[in-house]
């Protein structure tokens, strides 16, 4: 995948996205300041085409795709979401023709470049899945992109999920490797 570089995974803060509240129909002054920075941040990243794949009943693994753009240069560093008790970055790489599948630590985000997580390269396993996904409903996904200066943002994505449940994910494609 030309312009697509792992690259190794550093601390990060994974705290949960800011959510504002108001009081009395205002934001206080400091909420207000949180809440730009944030819009701020995450308008930076922006997803689109955000999906998941189809599960059955007792499918423990399923597929997270999408297409990322960061304005300035960035990383993704994590995922979680509340339909999985962890959520990895996994890389496929064919070689002889056999797809094998190994977790990344972290994937370049290039400026203004989009960078695609799809079958059969990068994509997120959603892994224990804590109940089946039904084709047609959202799943909320929250991604870890860490800046060029090392500081951690939190970009929620809803992805909705499709395909047809097979029991055949990404995952399937290789053997397990400690989950």
């Amino acid at each position: 995948m030309a312009g697509i570089e792992t690259v190794k995974q550093e601390s990060v803060g994974m705290d949960a996205p800011i959510r504002s509240r108001a009081v009395r129909g205002r934001v206080p002054g400091a909420a207000l300041g949180l809440l730009l920075a944030a819009s701020t941040a995450s308008a930076q990243v922006t997803v689109n085409d955000a999906w998941v794949r189809a599960s059955v009943p007792a499918q423990k693994t399923s597929g997270a795709y999408m297409t990322i753009t960061s304005r300035n240069a960035a990383r993704l560093v994590g995922a979680s979401s509340q339909v999985a008790a962890a959520a990895e970055i996994h890389e496929t790489r064919f070689q002889n023709d056999i797809a094998r599948m190994r977790p990344v630590l972290a994937i370049a985000l290039p400026a203004g470049r989009p960078v695609q997580l799809k079958p059969g390269g990068y994509h997120l396993m959603l892994l224990d899945l804590k109940r089946q996904l039904k084709a047609g409903e959202m799943v909320p996904i929250v991604l870890q992109v860490e800046d060029a200066s090392g500081k951690p943002v939190n970009v929620a994505v809803s992805a909705r999920v499709a395909g047809a449940a097979s029991g055949a994910t990404p995952h399937a494609e290789h053997p397990a490797h400690g989950h």
